[in-house]
């Protein structure tokens, strides 16, 4: 009997397991109409690889036309939420984590290499009387403009906007915001200099 609660319980596991690793066309097709139905909002024209992870759906808004790759991760919650663009491209490995109480947006015409990590939380670490496994989160929030190209294996820390326009070089950490049209790089990520807008 415990053992049919127990599979009662994780059913949803089970066909999400399946649905995540179709391959092929068929795949994508199965997997962009179960999302379109458990999201929050989402359009049409939304190409998801196998592996796709999606916590907390219902806090998740995606528009159309966009692509994830292989073993693409959103984090949403009960008290945050993700929010994505049209025309969005997602590399293989993204993670998008707004677990806790923060929030990441996502602009239109985003690029994001494979690997790239965004993390609205962080670990608090004031007290050196207890371990930092037990001292919380801090919660915050990513906001993206449009048009914005991120380099492979980047990662973007809490409360940072990056202006549209701008591009993250590969292996970049950003822990400020970054202006519009800026090209930065480096750890942590710096100003190397402004795209030519006469182009």
């Amino acid at each position: 009997m415990r053992i049919i609660i127990l599979f009662m319980r994780e059913l949803k596991d089970w066909i999400e397991f399946v649905i995540r690793n179709i391959p092929g066309g068929i795949g994508n097709l199965v997997r962009s109409n179960y999302y379109k139905l458990r999201l929050k909002e989402s359009f049409k024209n939304n190409s998801i690889g196998i592996g796709i992870r999606i916590e907390c759906p219902r806090n998740v808004v995606l528009k159309s036309n966009s692509y994830f790759g292989i073993n693409c991760k959103l984090y949403a919650s009960e008290l945050s939420n993700i929010h994505i663009g049209f025309n969005a491209s997602f590399n293989s490995n993204v993670m998008v984590n707004a677990r806790g109480k923060g929030r990441i947006l996502i602009g239109n015409n985003v690029l994001i290499g494979p690997n790239v990590v965004l993390r609205s939380s962080n670990h608090s670490f004031k007290s050196r009387k207890m371990p930092i496994i037990s001292q919380g989160m801090t919660d915050g929030e990513i906001i993206i403009g449009n048009d914005v190209w991120i380099g492979s294996n980047a990662v973007i820390l809490p409360n940072c906007t990056i202006g549209e326009g701008a591009i993250i070089g590969a292996g970049a950490v950003v822990t400020n915001d970054i202006e519009s049209y800026s090209i930065v790089a480096g750890v942590p990520a710096r100003f190397i200099k402004k795209r030519d807008l006469n182009l």
